[in-house]
């Protein structure tokens, strides 16, 4: 097989790469491990930045977000027992997010190649990725039950196939630049059959613990709790769930949360990691393959989203003038909006979870910067720029909103 490019990952940065580069006519392959219905049914939390937002818009891929999505213009920040909203439309100028689950956007953008014949090989077995410093990198791999290995010869590789992937495993050890920050805290989140708790997302800060209130339709919600990540699920019933929740989350002027019954429910550990050998010879690393953030800033997608634009302008570039510039500059360019994305999820996590190893005076400074930020106007301004996106600098000149 021959290709432009060869995408190795059918998560939002692979399919949004090979949507972006078909409306420029450029020709590209789609390899994932898992089948379709496991990519579409794979429930994970999605909010989406303005910038997000504009783009799916823009190339056709919006429609159904646009209608089902959840539109809010500020969050939440909940401690000491009260409420303070955070305005991110006034403080940024009518900007907004929009909570949309990153399954729901995968399903839109398959669909979109799916219209367009899009060559989308699912269920593939042993990739691996060859001569990536050449002009003519291959890509190895077995479709499902065949014995033998089929190669797609192309002229670049996007490795969009998330941390556990082989294309970032395919930079020698020697060359990758990788730094990391493990957390001390989990998630144990939930899904439920109950209406939505509160018109926007309420971030809690609690001596017990963190919390996340969060919508996800009008019938299914999605919350979360801080726990230990080594803590085992089936330690925490549902009666302890809510009972959990209740203590977190309820008002002394008689809130409370619903409940309902619990139809999922897992823990997940929490860490920060860049990779910031983002390209090495025609492999173009992007999305999860590159870089992971802690779920408390919505960040995650939204990079991925942010990578993309980058390298699709970049290979659009060099497909229309020659000009490697963008490509040339692929890492710096994202990476300079990937360490202050790190910085802003960094900074939500320390400042919303509850660290045990803390004395009463640390803790009280987590406080106190909790009533700085919902206090000042600057500070809650620097908050919600950062949550709704912070400009893509594609040169000294030229800059997108993403």
């Amino acid at each position: 097989m021959r290709t432009q490019v060869g995408i190795i990952g059918a998560g939002p940065a692979g399919l949004l790469l090979s949507h972006l580069l078909h409306l420029q006519g450029i020709e590209s392959i789609i390899l994932e491990s898992r089948s379709r219905e496991a990519i579409e049914g794979t429930i994970r939390a999605g909010v989406l930045e303005q910038g997000t937002v504009d783009l799916l818009n823009a190339t056709g891929v919006g429609e159904r977000m646009m209608r089902e999505g959840h539109v809010h213009h500020g969050i939440e920040l909940q401690f000491n027992g009260k409420r303070q909203r955070i305005n991110l439309n006034e403080l940024t100028g009518g900007k907004k997010i929009i909570v949309y689950a990153q399954h729901e956007v995968i399903k839109d953008l398959v669909a979109a190649r799916m219209d367009t014949n899009a060559k989308i090989h699912f269920n593939v077995k042993d990739v691996s990725l060859h001569q990536l410093e050449t002009s003519n990198p291959v890509i190895r791999f077995r479709k499902e039950g065949d014995a033998d290995f089929d190669e797609i010869e192309c002229d670049f590789i996007a490795g969009c196939d998330g941390f556990h992937g082989p294309s970032r495993q395919a930079i020698p050890a020697s060359v990758r630049s990788e730094k990391q920050k493990v957390y001390p805290f989990g998630w144990l989140g939930i899904l439920t059959k109950t209406p939505p708790v509160n018109p926007e997302l309420i971030y809690s800060n609690h001596e017990r613990g963190f919390a996340l209130l969060s919508t996800r339709s009008p019938e299914i919600q999605r919350h979360y709790l801080q726990v230990d990540p080594k803590d085992d699920i089936a330690n925490w019933s549902d009666d302890r769930i809510w009972s959990e929740l209740h203590a977190r989350v309820d008002m002394k002027d008689g809130w409370t949360i619903t409940e309902g019954p619990i139809i999922q429910k897992n823990i997940v550990s929490m860490r920060s990691f860049v990779c910031e050998t983002m390209r090495y010879g025609r492999l173009f690393l992007a999305g999860d393959a590159a870089h992971i953030v802690p779920p408390t800033g919505a960040k995650g997608l939204n990079l991925a989203v942010a990578d993309i634009q980058v390298l699709s302008t970049g290979l659009s570039e060099f497909y229309q003038s020659g000009n490697e510039e963008i490509l040339n500059r692929y890492a710096e360019i994202c990476l300079r909006r990937v360490w202050k994305a790190q910085r802003f999820s960094y900074w939500m996590t320390t400042m919303l979870h509850r660290d045990f190893e803390h004395s009463p005076f640390e803790y009280n400074i987590q406080l106190a910067e909790l009533d700085y930020v919902t206090s000042s106007h600057a500070a809650a301004t620097s908050l919600a720029e950062n949550y709704v996106g912070l400009p893509l600098e594609l040169t000294a000149n030229h800059s997108v909103t993403l």
